[in-house]
């Protein structure tokens, strides 16, 4: 029994302060885990940065692109067809795109996007004799004036092109909120 108090008043004895030494096994243990974290560090991190560098390049203005002669173009809305290239993130298209162009009332040029407010069908000029001389959805029944301001069931108005006249031929670029109504 003595023994015993004797261990006990040693271990009393020390100072409280004291550093312990690591371990064989905590110096590789922690070793192991800095160098294998480390080396995931280095397989994901590349991964990450493919996924989100589509999001960090700096996206430039549209391109102009050349429609139609402006001699073509009247009071009337008429639909002209035009392609554009596009990137998607990876992924590069050529897209054909419509506009309506016709003249405002001044002799003003401007072309609106055919993309329904509503749920994003296909407005065409003039197509139900319900409604003459507007634009019209058929698939819930949205219809817009000339200048493509919203008249029933689409909550805003149809999105206009950014157009520019050069050299006697009509060019669009940026799509915009319609500024016209």
């Amino acid at each position: 029994m003595s023994d015993h108090n004797n261990h006990k008043e040693e271990q009393h004895g020390k100072k409280p302060g004291t550093k312990r030494e690591m371990s064989r096994r905590q110096f590789l243990s922690y070793t192991l885990g800095g160098a294998g974290g480390f080396m995931g560090a280095g397989i994901i991190i590349p991964m990450i940065r493919f996924a989100i560098d589509p999001v960090l390049q700096k996206k430039s203005a549209a391109d102009w692109v050349k429609v139609v002669e402006e001699s073509k173009i009247t009071n009337v809305p008429q639909a002209f067809t035009f392609q554009i290239h596009q990137v998607d993130g990876w992924y590069e298209s050529d897209a054909e795109l419509v506009a309506w162009i016709s003249k405002d009332s001044g002799g003003k040029l401007f072309a609106l996007n055919p993309t329904c407010k509503h749920l994003g069908c296909t407005v065409n000029w003039n197509d139900n004799p319900a409604y003459k001389n507007q634009y019209f959805c058929p698939c819930h029944g949205a219809h817009y004036t000339q200048d493509g301001k919203n008249l029933a069931v689409a909550p805003k108005p149809l999105d206009e092109y950014t157009t520019k006249v050069e050299n006697g031929f009509v060019y669009v670029g940026q799509l915009h909120a319609n500024t016209r109504v």
